[in-house]
């Protein structure tokens, strides 16, 4: 917590450099330690989205090309449980943040690529009720999620009737779930075995998202690979 509050203080090559040996010793490789203990308990209730830690624990510098902030590092770690064959795009998944700020635990679908949104959007248009009664048992959980936020549209994406019953569920950009909890529970040894029952509590609703995605592909067949960054 100390590194990462300076790191947003300096952030800048210069300072990060000068402090690599702890950044790799006090973060990286606790950060590396804890997706290794949650992964062994995902296994157990979403097997397809078990990563290798290092593929799952997401890198420390921005990608800065595209951004008006050129400041090179986060200031938080993370990481991003994608499901097998989705590993470069979006689909659902879990995600971790850890910062001085807090740890923030969230599921399910964050800016998916075009064709994604699509069949998400078909599948909502047709399955409303469903998501919303996933979306409840989620939140009625004993975990404390609320929705994610669905940076929605003003209006009706193109090709859907104004009155769909859908409604709000249609002109999202994000769908699924997110708590966040106080920073020092990231100290907490019982750390591991919350997340992965967070996790657990919201796998029904990943899992229905992504079947809207893959639809009648067969369970084991990559879906195709489109940067998500």
């Amino acid at each position: 917590m100390t590194f990462l509050r300076g790191l947003a203080r300096h952030n800048e090559r210069e300072w990060f450099e000068a402090r690599r040996e702890v950044y790799e010793r006090a973060l990286r490789a606790p950060m590396l330690a804890l997706v290794e203990e949650i992964n062994a308990s995902i296994a157990g209730f979403a097997p397809e989205h078990v990563r290798p830690a290092q593929k799952t624990v997401m890198r420390i510098y921005r990608d800065i090309r595209f951004s008006k902030n050129k400041q090179p590092y986060k200031t938080h770690l993370a990481a991003w449980w994608a499901r097998r064959g989705m590993e470069k795009t979006s689909g659902g998944g879990y995600y971790l943040q850890i910062s001085p700020k807090g740890v923030m635990i969230s599921a399910g679908v964050y800016m998916p690529e075009r064709e994604q949104l699509l069949k998400l959007r078909r599948w909502m248009s047709e399955n409303h009720a469903e998501y919303r009664r996933l979306l409840k048992a989620a939140m009625k959980g004993r975990g404390g999620f609320e929705g994610i936020d669905a940076d929605a549209l003003t209006r009706m994406p193109k090709g859907f009737a104004a009155d769909d019953p859908a409604d709000e569920l249609l002109r999202a950009k994000n769908w699924g779930v997110s708590v966040s909890l106080p920073a020092e529970m990231a100290l907490e040894p019982t750390l591991a075995r919350e997340i992965a029952r967070l996790f657990k509590l919201a796998t029904p609703l990943v899992s229905a998202l992504n079947g809207a995605i893959l639809g009648d592909a067969d369970e084991d067949t990559p879906a195709p690979r489109r940067p998500l960054f």
